[in-house]
C-alpha cells in the first residue's frame, strides 16, 4: 500500500469511529438506547454466577489504571531496549498517554451517571465513556497495529487478532456485567479509542521520513 493511500485509510477510520461516537453520544442524549441498555443488562443478569463474577473481577482489575500502565511500560521498555524501535515508541506513548485524557474530557462533557440497576463492585466518576473500554481498546489496538508487520505468518496474525480482541472484549463485558458501565458506555468506549488510535497512527505516519514510505 502506498504513502498516501495509507494516510488517507487512516484519516478514514477515525472519522468513521467519530461518526460513530457522535451517533452514539446523540442516541444516549435522547435516550433512544436506553432499551437497548436494559436488554443487555437483563441478560447477564440472567447468567450470573459466582465464578463468573470472579473471572471478570480479575479482567475489570486487568483493565483499570495501574495494571494497563505496568503493562504499557513494560512494552515500552521491550520496544526501545530489546527492539530499538525508538519511532515505533513514540506512537505507542502517544496513544497510551492521550487515551486516559480524551477519557476525562468525554467523561466531564457529558455527565452521564453511572447505572444503578445491579451493581456488584462500587465505583465513581461519569459513566460515559468506559475509560476501563478505551483503555483496553488503545493499549491492545496500538500493541496489535505494531506487532502487525513483524508477524509475517498468517497464524501468528490471526493468534494476535484473537488474542487482543478477546482481551479487548473480556474488559468490556466485566463493566457490563458488574453493573458499573451502560453497554452503551462500553460501545462509546472503543469508538472513541479507535478514533485516537487512527487519528494518532494518522499524525505518526503524515510527519514521517521519507525513507519510511514504501
Amino acid at each position: 500500500m502506498k504513502f498516501s493511500a495509507k494516510l488517507s485509510a487512516a484519516w478514514f477510520l477515525s472519522a468513521i469511529f467519530a461518526a460513530g461516537f457522535g451517533i452514539v453520544s446523540v442516541l444516549i442524549g435522547d435516550h433512544r438506547i436506553d432499551s437497548f441498555d436494559r436488554s443487555i443488562f437483563a441478560w447477564f443478569e440472567r447468567r450470573e454466577a459466582p465464578w463468573i463474577t470472579d473471572c471478570l473481577k480479575i479482567f475489570t482489575f486487568i483493565g483499570s489504571g495501574a495494571p494497563v500502565a505496568a503493562i504499557g511500560l513494560c512494552i515500552m521498555l521491550i520496544l526501545y531496549v530489546f527492539f530499538k524501535h525508538r519511532r515505533e515508541l513514540i506512537l505507542f506513548s502517544f496513544v497510551l498517554c492521550g487515551s486516559p485524557v480524551l477519557n476525562v474530557i468525554l467523561k466531564l462533557a457529558f455527565h452521564r451517571a453511572r447505572p444503578n440497576l445491579h451493581r456488584l463492585i462500587e465505583e465513581t466518576g461519569f459513566s460515559f465513556p468506559s475509560g476501563h473500554s478505551m483503555g483496553a481498546f488503545s493499549l491492545y489496538g496500538i500493541l496489535t497495529y505494531l506487532l502487525w508487520k513483524h508477524i509475517p505468518a498468517w497464524r501468528g496474525r490471526l493468534i494476535l487478532l484473537w488474542a487482543s480482541g478477546a482481551l479487548i472484549l473480556s474488559i468490556g463485558i466485566s463493566r457490563i456485567y458488574l453493573g458499573v458501565h451502560y453497554p452503551s458506555d462500553v460501545l462509546g468506549g472503543y469508538l472513541a479509542s479507535g478514533f485516537w488510535i487512527a487519528l494518532s497512527i494518522w499524525i505518526y505516519r503524515r510527519y514521517d521520513l521519507p525513507r519510511k514510505t514504501d
